[in-house]
């Protein structure tokens, strides 16, 4: 079963997700009022027994950002081989993983435009696996570390690149656009390994593939990734890990090959699903 966050006019609901539409939960779990809740109360077990053999109860909706509320997302930067090489700047395999931080208020949801802001054009897309921790943890073992993810989900992770060039050490201003990348379409509970070891991730722009890539290829493992970041802060149910783009995105192109208005992108892993956005400039009042 896959839950989201969805809303209904000014009505806000989580779910279990259907080819038919959404089956509404929330109003069944009152000690929960969000998908953040239920992460940190380990109940996404409870979603399913609850969600079985229950009907559609909305058909007409939009999506929002997975965990809207979520309070720390974590973003691991240049973490495919062929991505370190699009640098061009003759480095070998880092030692340690680039990491930087991104917020809530950046990421829209399924099926809902990325927003492009009049300061600046360069847009560009970024497809990715975001894991769902769901055990608190502080120096956690490669070895134990699938233990601590909850669920798994998506994420276009759209920057506007000029402005990660702003300052000499900091990507943050570039990376936090409201609206400027998506998280979803849903949270699909972590089951065992294959769901991760075995990902191949793609990401299209108006149907051409632009990213091509499994996980297993990754520099820095999500086992991996786990076990470092729990070394400086204590992981905690609801964080969300965004654990790297493969090479392909808009400004490696020559020339580069930004999102405009119109366009569409999807995101795409067997198994979790596919997250899909269109492009529009911001309406500036």
């Amino acid at each position: 079963m896959k839950f989201s966050t969805y809303a209904v006019g000014d009505e806000h609901f989580y779910g279990a997700a259907t080819d038919k539409g959404m089956i509404a939960l929330s109003p069944d779990f009152p000690q929960w009022p969000t998908l953040l809740d239920v992460v940190r109360a380990g109940g996404l077990s409870s979603l399913s027994d609850a969600g079985a053999g229950k009907s559609v109860t909305h058909r007409d909706f939009q999506f929002e950002m997975v965990l809207p509320n979520a309070p720390r997302i974590l973003c691991v930067g240049v973490n495919f081989p062929d991505r370190n090489a699009e640098y061009k700047d003759g480095s070998e395999q880092p030692k340690y993983m680039s990491l930087f931080p991104r917020f809530a208020s950046g990421f829209t949801g399924h099926e809902r435009n990325l927003v492009r802001p009049p300061e600046n054009h360069t847009l560009d897309y970024e497809g990715e696996v975001a894991i769902v921790i769901g055990k608190t943890g502080r120096r956690i073992s490669q070895d134990d570390a699938y233990d601590h993810i909850a669920a798994l989900t998506l994420c276009n992770e759209g920057t506007i690149r000029d402005w990660v060039r702003h300052a000499k050490f900091n990507v943050t201003q570039g990376k936090n656009w409201d609206n400027s990348g998506s998280i979803g379409p849903w949270l699909v509970p972590f089951v065992d390994a294959a769901q991760l070891d075995d990902a191949r991730i793609i990401t299209r722009v108006n149907g051409e593939v632009r990213q091509d890539d499994v996980l297993r290829r990754m520099m820095f493992p999500i086992r991996r990734e786990i076990e470092y970041i729990s070394t400086f802060m204590t992981l905690q149910p609801g964080d969300i890990i965004i654990t790297g783009t493969p090479t392909g995105a808009g400004a490696r192109f020559d020339p580069p090959r930004y999102l405009k208005p119109g366009d569409v992108v999807e995101i795409e892993v067997e198994g979790i699903g596919t997250l899909r956005n269109g492009v529009a400039d911001e309406v500036v009042k």
